[in-house]
């Protein structure tokens, strides 16, 4: 009976905690890079990363969805080359935590490392990050990184013992060069380079009007287009697509030839771009990536500067003034999707005299009640709702089904294996390192502890005063609205991946009831339209989304025929 008993409580122990083994195997790597790479002593992330198949070398098969490989990380700070590091069950990973967890198999390992540098603030603070090297910030591609080349390991029920060496480092980035229709900038900025207490340089791609230099007379109107780090300017190209390109196929649009519609819509637009009846204005797009990501959100920010000043009094009057054009407020308008469309947005709310009018598409959260899935506000846990009695985990990444494939813990977990103290260069470090205040330390303070998901109510007060979109609106209505009659549009797919729709919904039922004056801008959803769908009705999102240059274009002429003051420069660039 004691055996049948035994057994019984055993199997009940299986059944609830999903695991019929118990055994921990005991894996050890020892880590080191190559006295011939430096002889220096390094700072950084050193990130260990496994992956189950060779279709992609590891470092870059790390992602929040369900194909994700695995990675574990550690911070090292003056590690001699040639000095062993030891990678064993303390270090922290994703999405398996603990490496004795790692199931018995065959493996292909790599280990990266991304290397720090000190800088010494403005605000007195001394804090080490990784620069930004012209590649937008991206840990496994950035130049200098140190890095090994995958190979396989097996490990067994029992674990094993692996050494690492990284013996590679990542070449420099080439720069685009300039071609007729397309200019490349970096301009050094005052504001940030006192900040950072370095050199800063902001860049820009610009795309020239058709006879730009036939027509020297002429000034022009400015597009500003937000978005991720360009390596340059998207879009456009002067031939038709290559005939001898192979089809690949889009994962994310279930689409063969993707590449070639890009190729096409790149040179239909520039068949628009040149054609006799297309008005003729400047489009830039902006690099401005930092030690946190790929880019600013071209704001003001305790931790990472003054960028919204030096974009908007430094970076665009240079442009401005180097590539005539108008340099006036009524001339100048936003646009952008995602962290472009946040970025729109903000900066016509944060300097309403010094643009027109903003399109902003799928946008970040502009109100954080609904900071993805979760309200900062009310909320006590960013990972689970809440309950008395059980944890459910909060989505972070849908189709448009509904169907989820990682959750807020996953992504936040996956960030910490790349960086602490909001140094892992991805998405919510860098809602962070924008919208926190500083702390002691001279990083942002965390809004969430990123191990457990506890929200800290004082950090969600200062991002409410100071970063949410639709409160700021609401608070300074009587004095921000008459600057921005006119000037606000926001699209959104009512099944955005990342649940930006539901801040929407909120933003709109504020605009919906202002007055004195009303809003008179535009609001509108995409139906079962994922993240980025940006207004168009009529084309389905992979189309529409290569064509942000072109599809505003109607409704901002209209916006200059009906704001631009008297005697403004209506005809000089309408040739």
């Amino acid at each position: 009976m004691r055996i049948i008993f035994s057994f019984l409580v055993c199997a009940g122990m299986i059944w609830l905690t999903g695991c019929s083994d118990t055994t921990k195997s005991n894996i050890h790597f020892e880590i080191e890079i190559s006295a011939e790479l430096s002889d220096q002593l390094q700072d950084g992330r050193l990130v260990l990363l496994l992956s189950n198949n060779d279709n992609n070398e590891p470092r870059f098969q790390l992602q929040d969805g369900l194909k994700t490989q695995l990675g574990f990380g550690m911070d090292i700070e003056e590690l001699k080359p040639g000095q062993s590091i030891a990678f064993n069950q303390e270090v922290f990973g994703y999405p398996i935590s603990n490496l004795s967890d790692i199931p018995p198999g065959d493996y292909f390992v790599q280990a990266v490392l991304n290397r720090y540098e000190t800088f010494n603030l403005s605000t007195g603070h001394t804090v080490k990050l990784p620069p930004d090297k012209w590649e937008g910030q991206q840990w496994n591609r950035k130049p200098g990184n140190f890095y090994s080349e995958p190979q396989k390991i097996s490990v067994s029920a029992s674990g094993g013992s692996f050494k690492v060496v990284l013996n590679k480092e990542i070449p420099p980035v080439e720069e685009p060069e300039d071609t007729e229709f397309i200019k490349h900038i970096k301009m050094k900025s005052d504001l940030l380079s006192k900040f950072w207490g370095t050199d800063v340089y902001l860049g820009a791609h610009i795309l020239l009007p058709k006879d730009f230099d036939k027509h020297p007379e002429a000034k022009y109107p400015l597009m500003i287009f937000h978005g991720h780090f360009p390596s340059d300017f998207g879009g456009f190209r002067t031939t038709p697509p290559d005939p001898n390109l192979e089809p690949d196929y889009s994962t994310r649009f279930q689409l063969s030839g993707y590449n070639i519609i890009q190729q096409q819509e790149a040179y239909d637009f520039y068949k628009t771009w040149v054609s006799d009846d297309f008005p003729r204005f400047i489009v830039i797009e902006i690099q401005h990536a930092n030690p946190y990501y790929d880019d600013s959100y071209a704001v003001n920010s305790a931790s990472i500067g003054p960028y919204g000043d030096a974009i908007t009094y430094e970076l665009i009057p240079h442009i401005e003034e180097q590539f005539r054009g108008i340099g006036e407020g009524w001339s100048r308008f936003l646009y952008g999707g995602s962290t472009g469309g946040w970025e729109a947005l903000a900066v016509q709310v944060f300097y309403p005299d010094e643009y027109n009018g903003c399109f902003a598409a799928c946008p970040d959260p502009i109100d954080f009640r609904a900071y993805t899935s979760t309200n900062i506000y009310e909320d006590q846990n960013a990972y689970y709702y809440d309950s008395d009695f059980k944890q459910t985990l909060k989505p972070g990444h849908r189709d448009y089904l509904g169907k989820v494939d990682a959750s807020l813990m996953d992504m936040s977990y996956r960030e910490l294996v790349l960086g602490t103290k909001g140094r892992s260069g991805q998405q919510w470090d860098i809602w962070e390192a924008v919208y926190s205040p500083q702390g002691d330390d001279g990083y942002p303070k965390r809004l969430w502890d990123k191990k457990t998901g506890e929200i800290d109510p004082e950090v969600a007060k200062y991002w409410k005063e100071n970063y949410d979109l639709r409160h700021i609106l609401e608070r300074d209505w009587d004095t921000l609205g008459p600057k921005l009659e006119g000037k606000i549009n926001i699209y959104c797919g009512d099944m955005d991946n990342y649940y930006l729709n539901n801040a929407v919904y909120l933003m709109e039922d504020f605009l919906e009831e202002t007055s004195s004056p009303y809003y008179d801008g535009e609001v509108d959803y995409g139906d079962r339209a994922e993240h980025c769908w940006n207004g168009d009705q009529e084309n389905p999102n992979h189309i529409s989304r290569l064509r942000y240059n072109t599809m505003y274009v109607p409704k901002i002429m209209n916006r200059i025929k009906e704001s631009a003051p008297q005697g403004a420069d209506l005809s000089s660039w309408r040739y």
